[in-house]
């Protein structure tokens, strides 16, 4: 499962080369965190991936072109992953 956050966070990285500056922020912080889900033994709950899924549509009404089509296949990958992860 941590190849879906790894190919999310492929996508976002690809984002953020692109992105206005208004954006850039958002996209890195949420690339660092699935680095982070992806180095660690501790994956992410429900909750943190939806905090994490609703900053990144944010992020995509904000984004035109090849940014917004980054972010649309990093959270079509989020939430086909967070629909294998078991709530608590």
């Amino acid at each position: 499962m941590t190849e879906q956050l790894q190919q999310a966070r492929d996508d976002l990285e690809e984002a953020a080369k692109s992105a206005d500056d208004d954006v850039r922020e958002d996209i890195r912080e949420t690339t660092d965190a699935f680095a982070d889900y992806v180095r660690s033994d501790t994956a992410p709950d429900h909750a943190i991936l939806d905090e994490r899924l609703n900053t990144l549509r944010q992020v995509r009404e904000r984004t035109d072109g090849n940014t917004e089509d980054k972010v649309e296949s990093a959270i079509e990958t989020v939430e086909d992953y967070r629909e294998q992860v078991d709530q608590a």
